[in-house]
């Protein structure tokens, strides 16, 4: 079963434009209460290596629960809904604080 803030191997197919595309990983930021009842959709932000000075991108340090391999920024304006049918494998979590700053950016870019 996934939790909030699994770091997983996600294939976002081809992007458009600026997208966030292809196989790369995503953080999962679905509620647990949420996760816990088998949706076949769920909230994710992808990770890039490309690290730009960007208020809208939290970065994540490799560490031996996150199976990072290197610094990655979660991309927080290409928030997603992708089935779970595009989640391959699970690699690690960033663990709460990653999360919760990953939780704050998205919702700040989503504040009207």
């Amino acid at each position: 079963m996934l939790t909030p803030g699994d770091v997983v191997e996600l294939d976002l197919g081809t992007p458009a434009g600026a997208e966030a595309g292809l196989r790369r990983p995503a953080v999962v930021i679905t509620a647990e209460r949420i996760l816990r009842g088998g949706p076949n959709v769920i909230q994710v932000v992808p990770l890039t290596r490309a690290i730009r000075d960007s208020g809208s991108e939290v970065a994540v340090e490799p560490d031996e629960h996150n199976g990072l391999i290197a610094v990655s920024a979660a991309q927080c304006q290409h928030l997603r809904s992708v089935a779970t049918s595009r989640v391959g494998a699970r690699v690690g979590n960033v663990g709460p604080v990653v999360l919760r700053q990953i939780r704050d950016v998205v919702a700040t870019i989503n504040d009207a």
